[in-house]
């Protein structure tokens, strides 16, 4: 459940604003006092701030730059003040959006959702690009299972892929062959590991500019091979 912070001091209007987003499925905390409401907005984890500006204790202007000093979480002002120079001031001061009082409930709480919609496909964009694994030469783009070496695109089978992936996620460790072995093909080590062998030398070839010297997959003898950052 999404939580909502409102931070407004006239009361009927708050707990109109509350009783909507409630309705919408949203936990509401409402504040009544700036001070107190910023507070609380850095003190605690909340989806989205609805933000008055004229408020007791500190103004709604101070309150956006103290949170947009420490958290990306999107703020919907709210403001019986309508000139174009208060939005400006709050748009700058790092708001989403402006809403000018009085205003509909089902317009608020439209826009709530929407600002949050927006806030989760950021997210999301930046959780993909987790998905990248980027050491030196060699980008790995896990989500497309495309790999780039020296800015070109490289193929590879599905084994190198996975293996060479699970190397560069696990740098600077050692692996046995029949480690290796047995995660990437999941049997017992009993089975072919000079397959391993005939695998690290078709990447080597892909990814080493001199495979006589790699750069990147080092033989440890007698032991098995490690990728190095």
């Amino acid at each position: 459940m999404s939580r909502v912070l409102i931070i407004e001091d006239e009361q009927a209007i708050a707990e109109l604003e509350k009783d909507y987003l409630e309705l919408s499925g949203f936990e509401v905390v409402v504040e009544n006092d700036g001070a107190k409401g910023c507070e609380i907005a850095l003190a605690e984890d909340f989806d989205i701030f609805v933000l008055d500006l004229m408020l007791p204790g500190m103004d709604g202007y101070d309150i956006c730059k103290a949170i947009r000093e420490e958290k990306n979480t999107p703020i919907l002002m709210v403001s019986a003040k309508k000139d174009d120079i208060d939005k400006i001031r709050g748009l700058g001061l790092g708001a989403d959006d402006y809403i000018t009082k009085p205003f509909s409930p089902s317009e608020l709480v439209a826009r709530v959702k929407a600002h949050l919609a927006r806030y989760e496909r950021l997210v999301g964009s930046a959780r993909e690009l987790n998905d990248i694994v980027e050491i030196r030469d060699i980008k790995i783009d896990k989500s497309a299972r495309r790999v780039w070496i020296r800015g070109e695109e490289t193929a590879f089978t599905t084994k190198e892929y996975e293996l060479l992936l699970f190397l560069a996620e696990n740098p600077n460790r050692v692996y046995s062959k029949q480690e290796l072995f047995q995660e990437i093909w999941d049997m017992d080590s009993v089975g072919d590991i000079a397959t391993v062998t005939v695998h690290i030398k078709k990447i080597r070839e892909k990814i080493e500019l001199d495979t006589t010297k790699p750069q990147y997959i080092e033989t440890i003898w007698g032991v098995g091979y490690r990728f190095k950052l």
